[in-house]
């Protein structure tokens, strides 16, 4: 009788024990669903996490106010780094934007598209906006000084360089992702320009229903 209780008692004890792993198991699955609403529709790996990307900025909006990241970003948005004068990146990257944005809002997902300039010398309010005016009516244009440029970029960790600025035509060096920034989560993914319209709304959609 005695081995039976024994043998009894170790069924028991591995039981218990087998319960107390499924449920670690499952509250670290539910933990690190809580962590990442989003990993499902993530397609890129960001060195440091999503969250060493994005962050505050203060910068100058078409119409010359200051504007915080607060203000413009007050629903799924689309950023985009670039400058008014280059010739062919800049203009190809803002219409497949606004075109993503327009499929989006068809299929009843309100998303906005915005242009940060990287070329503070040249971009003055009122060139942002007569650039994303030609783009998309609803795009926000933004520009600001060198420090409100350096100070933005560096939180989305892109990059520019101006060639010799004593020639008027002068071009600029510079990154071209097109980044996710939710309202209340902030930034969650980077797209690459190869994407077309179709498949830039697509992967879009997924953020915005896991944060709807």
């Amino acid at each position: 009788m005695t081995r039976i209780y024994a043998i009894s008692a170790v069924t028991l004890i591995a039981a218990m024990l087998a319960g107390i792993a499924l449920v670690i198991y499952l509250n670290r699955g539910q933990n690190n669903a809580n962590a990442d609403l989003y990993g499902h529709c993530r397609a890129t790996q960001i060195a440091g996490g999503a969250d060493s990307i994005g962050g505050p900025f203060e910068l100058v909006n078409a119409a010359g106010e200051t504007v915080t990241d607060a203000d413009v970003i007050t629903r799924p948005t689309l950023l985009y780094f670039g400058y008014t004068f280059c010739p062919d990146v800049c203009p190809l990257d803002t219409v497949r934007n606004a075109d993503a944005v327009d499929i989006l809002a068809d299929q009843g997902m309100p998303v906005t598209s915005a242009f940060i300039s990287i070329d503070p010398g040249r971009d003055t309010p009122d060139v942002v906006g007569a650039f994303v005016g030609n783009v998309h009516p609803d795009m926000i244009g933004l520009t600001g000084t060198p420090e409100q440029t350096a100070a933005a970029s560096q939180a989305y960790r892109t990059y520019y360089q101006a060639h010799d600025t004593s020639d008027e035509f002068y071009l600029v060096d510079h990154s071209t992702f097109t980044y996710l920034v939710m309202p209340e989560d902030g930034f969650v993914e980077f797209f690459r320009r190869e994407l077309s319209p179709a498949q830039l709304a697509e992967r879009v959609s997924c953020f915005v229903e896991a944060g709807s």
